[in-house]
């Protein structure tokens, strides 16, 4: 379910106040975040964040076409291998 247009979009404010702080000081060093559930506002864009995956902190450059999205979106938290594998025995049988 999305959220309500009037409340508007989620932002946590300790990333919003990191992010206003970097540009007064016009520094581009990594912001690291746990808040997946962020949206990316205009603000966010051409700074360098990491978003925790559970394991590690992914890093990302937040570009224009990102607006609006959830941070999250661009971490994955699981990692595909793969489908089965064919054996010889399953070919052999067949």
């Amino acid at each position: 379910m999305s959220r309500s247009l009037k409340k508007g979009p989620y932002i946590d404010e300790n990333l919003l106040k990191k992010i206003m702080k970097q540009k007064a000081n016009r520094s581009n060093d990594l912001i690291k975040t746990w808040s997946r559930d962020s949206q990316v506002a205009p603000e966010f864009v051409g700074h360098k964040i990491g978003i925790h995956n559970g394991r590690k902190f992914v890093e990302i450059l937040v570009s224009e076409n990102m607006v609006g999205h959830r941070l999250g979106e661009f971490s994955p938290t699981r990692t595909f291998r793969s489908h089965g594998k064919v054996t010889k025995k399953v070919l052999e049988a067949t």
